[in-house]
């Protein structure tokens, strides 16, 4: 640490001591072969967990505005989550184009130092489990569950597997958009009172609900026309089908996914663009995680085929099954499915437009 009376000095205040200082090859060990590719090994990791640092630290703000009891739309609160999402979207998109530098090592490479690093694995990465936990990733969804919970060789230590289930048990952002969006305030009585309306009403639904279920429903082709009945279960709780062939229960409350359709649907109002790129934005972290799984069980694919890894994983067939498993914001990307044509979309009445308004 600086004196009192040190000017500030680029190289102190990144502490550049402890950081390059950080980098102990194995193979550079007393007995061992030194294998040049460690460092650059050494390196990558150690750039992916600052990456992650960040990410848990962006976190933790987004997840402090959407614990208020009151989220303004028109605040700088909303505006603000959405441009850290977007920061750790960059920064995920980064970390896959990392994985191109970490091909520049070759298999015969990476063999050369491979067995001096068993039984450590990326799998034992607790701030990446973190991130995962926090963003709404529960148990029960994750690919071969068993195996993760585990703190026998190849798993975590002790510490690491207690953190691991305490965040686990603790609150995440899924949980937090969910009641986020069930306070969508659009659906008061008052607001709907001149309404036109275009179909024979359900009185058993809200008059926008009935109205959209009828245009959904007409805009459907012969081979999509089973999706109604997807629709009553997801938006309406309503079961029509057997339970083996009712679509994945949501992990979003039936009011929750019905206040996100609303505001895919009509998007372009302003008050509504925020929100509109919230959402969407957990869609895109979803798929930029999953790009990084598939570069990175591409490059386990060419550094080590069909061995097991180091972790004593299986290698690539558990990289492969995660790829397909750990979506965490599936529930707001299959909202498409549920879209009609802008020109066919309901027209909002006076009362709810000017509440949808900045100057009403």
């Amino acid at each position: 640490m600086m004196s009192e009376n040190k000017t500030m000095y680029y190289h102190d205040y990144l502490e550049l001591d402890k950081i390059l200082d950080s980098q102990h090859p194995e193979s550079g060990r007393k007995g061992n072969e030194p294998a040049h590719d460690e460092m650059l090994f050494i390196i990558i990791h150690q750039a992916y967990e600052l990456w992650f640092k960040q990410i848990l630290f962006e976190l933790d703000f987004i997840m402090g505005v959407f614990k208020k009891n009151i989220i303004d739309d028109n605040s700088e609160d909303l505006n603000l989550v959405r441009h850290r999402m977007n920061r750790i979207l960059k920064i995920f998109e980064l970390l896959t184009k990392q994985i191109t530098l970490l091909n520049t090592m070759t298999p015969l490479d990476f063999l050369e130092f491979r067995n001096l690093l068993v039984p450590a694995s990326g799998f034992q990465s607790l701030q990446f489990r973190l991130i995962e936990a926090r963003l709404g990733l529960r148990m029960e969804n994750r690919y071969n569950k068993d195996y993760y919970k585990r703190t026998n060789e190849g798993g975590f230590d002790r510490e690491d597997f207690e953190k691991i289930n305490k965040l686990e048990e603790d609150t995440n952002l899924l949980f937090l958009i969910n009641k986020w969006l069930e306070r969508m305030p659009f659906f008061e009585n008052e607001l709907w009172k001149n309404y036109q309306i275009n179909s024979p009403a359900d009185s058993s639904l809200h008059i926008f609900w009935s109205d959209y279920r009828q245009l959904y429903k007409i805009g459907l082709n012969p081979r999509e026309a089973g999706r109604i009945n997807d629709f009553d279960y997801i938006f309406l709780e309503t079961k029509n089908l057997p339970a083996d062939q009712l679509p994945p229960k949501p992990m979003f409350s039936p009011k929750a996914m019905r206040a996100a359709l609303f505001i895919m649907l009509y998007r372009d109002f302003p008050v509504f663009q925020t929100s509109y790129q919230i959402l969407d934005s957990l869609i895109e972290i979803d798929n930029e995680l999953s790009n990084w799984r598939h570069k990175h069980m591409d490059m386990v694919r060419r550094m080590i085929g069909l061995r097991a890894g180091t972790g004593n994983t299986v290698g690539r067939a558990y990289l492969e099954g995660t790829l397909y498993s750990h979506y965490i914001f599936k529930d707001i990307a299959g909202l498409s499915t549920f879209l009609i044509q802008r020109n066919k979309l309901p027209k909002l009445p006076a009362e709810l437009i000017r509440s949808l308004s900045y100057n009403n």
